[in-house]
């Protein structure tokens, strides 16, 4: 396949004539998927400031990218990958048609990814694997363009999560970020590939045929959930080729009875389209200050805090979590050994944890053989009651509050953001050193700052798409786990 690099600069607007003129010449409104599908033909390099957030974002989905590899659900991606394409050549459109399944996986099993609360997607573990795997595949280097498609492909899917209303709708079965992976892997390559603003609405439309609401909820080290959300963002890819290739889809699938006849969904239109070019959602998507369910953190922290300031942790006979209603059925729960989504999502284990082990939370892989009856414990000293006074500014933001007893005497504490959250953001200093307690135990400390050096380095081109996936592959290899997986697709000599 030809190659093409597609510099462009931020005012540029190309393929102006043909971007909707059979709209203009049938007087009639733009559906939501072609105002959707222009805003990414016409996407241009950020400004300062948001290029500044997104290169955060970058680097901290890179160290849950690196980190993850060490998981066995991680191996098994790489395992599923090699027997899927013996024959794919590197920088081939059947290799980049596993890679970005494989990647956009990977970064999203970390659990330690970046969130969008209001929607409840995960953005950022799709659109960068997907966009730095599709940019190597291209050999497009151009910073500008890399940059523009991560922003396409961050605002597509908040907005699609929010239209949705995934806070609501992921307690009926529907997995937010799943559901929408396919439409921002279809911003992100139908921008790189310069589609115009007609393919582009095509594209997304393409893609939203294909969402699926979810997965089931098996979680064992077999399961494969993580497997089906990047298949869910190779969708978009498809979805895009199949644009440029002249394949076309409706184009009103959101105005008509589509998402609400199939899933029962009714989507909020204004919320596509509000500002659409001039807000940017990117601002809006928090970090994660550690490995959990982020419904689990804020009374996390809000222990945390007292602990900090009041009392040692072994000090606590009781804690009582008030928590949104919605976070309630998923939090309150134990745990069981190999099922490693019991540990993230139980709030009894986060909050043992915080206290007596909290070097644990920066564990990706969360496979204990056994946990310690302190640890337990503790544990049974935790109950947790839904409170409707912590909805006033819910899906915005997920507060919680907490009642501690220690020593015959009461704490109180409530915790409405967390560190990496809007209100308390996270600056290059946090990314730093959350990249190396995540990367650090798979790379070591001065391959760790290189890698960084890195990450922080493709949107201002001090490295590119290609070397970055290339530093990803090699550390895949070199961990003793995964010596078995050689990154061309064939088997690789135990070393």
């Amino acid at each position: 396949m030809a190659r093409r690099h597609m510099a462009r600069n931020a005012s540029s607007c190309r393929n102006q004539k043909s971007r909707f003129d059979y709209v203009a010449k049938s007087s009639r409104p733009m559906t939501a998927l072609e105002q959707l599908g222009a805003f990414v033909a016409q996407a241009g390099a950020p400004s300062a400031r948001l290029r500044e957030i997104l290169a955060l974002h970058v680097a901290d989905i890179v160290g849950a990218w690196i980190a993850s590899l060490r998981t066995p659900e991680g191996a098994a991606l790489l395992r599923w990958r090699a027997a899927s394409g013996e024959d794919a050549v590197p920088g081939s459109m059947h290799r980049v048609r596993l890679d970005v399944p494989t990647h956009c996986a990977l970064a999203r099993l970390s659990e330690v990814d970046d969130i969008h609360l209001a929607s409840t997607t995960t953005p950022g573990a799709i659109v960068v694997p997907g966009a730095v795997s599709v940019a190597a595949t291209l050999r497009n280097g151009d910073p500008d363009a890399l940059a523009a498609a991560m922003i396409a492909g961050y605002e597509v899917m908040v907005r699609f999560g929010q239209a949705i209303d995934g806070p609501q709708v992921l307690y009926r079965g529907i997995w937010p970020t799943y559901f929408v992976a396919p439409l921002g892997i279809a911003a992100v390559a139908a921008r790189l590939l310069d589609l115009d603003a007609l393919q582009c609405a095509h594209a997304l439309a393409l893609a939203l045929v294909r969402s699926a609401p979810g997965a089931g909820h098996h979680n064992l080290s077999t399961t494969s959930r993580w497997l089906a959300v990047g298949q869910a963002a190779e969708t978009g890819l498809a979805a895009a080729l199949a644009a440029r290739a002249g394949f076309t889809s409706d184009l009103g699938l959101l105005e008509g009875g589509y998402l609400r006849g199939v899933f029962d969904l009714k989507p909020n239109l204004v919320v596509l389209a509000d500002e659409l070019g001039e807000g940017f959602r990117l601002e809006e998507v928090a970090f994660k200050p550690w490995c959990a369910a982020r419904q689990t953190m804020a009374a996390t922290q809000a222990l945390i805090e007292v602990i900090e300031s009041e009392i040692p942790g072994d000090a606590i006979t009781q804690v009582t979590a008030f928590v949104p209603p919605l976070h309630r059925r998923m939090i309150d729960h134990g745990i069981a050994i190999g099922n490693r989504a019991s540990f993230l999502t139980s709030l009894p284990y986060q909050l043992a944890v915080a206290a007596l082990a909290p070097h644990t939370a920066w564990d990706v892989g969360q496979a204990h053989a056994s946990v310690a009856d302190h640890i337990r414990v503790f544990m049974d000293r935790v109950a947790i009651a839904p409170d409707e006074t912590l909805l006033s500014r819910f899906p915005s933001q997920w507060p919680a509050r907490i009642e501690v007893v220690a020593s015959s005497r009461r704490y109180e504490r409530t915790v409405t953001d967390v560190p990496g959250d809007p209100a308390r953001p996270f600056n290059r200093d946090a990314v730093r050193a959350k990249f190396h307690r995540l990367a650090g135990p798979a790379i070591g400390p001065a391959d760790c700052e290189q890698r960084l050096a890195d990450a922080f380095g493709l949107l201002s081109g001090n490295t590119d798409a290609a070397a970055l996936l290339r530093q990803v592959e090699e550390i895949a290899i070199s961990h003793p786990s995964l010596a078995s997986v050689n990154p061309k697709g064939s088997e690789h000599r135990r070393r």
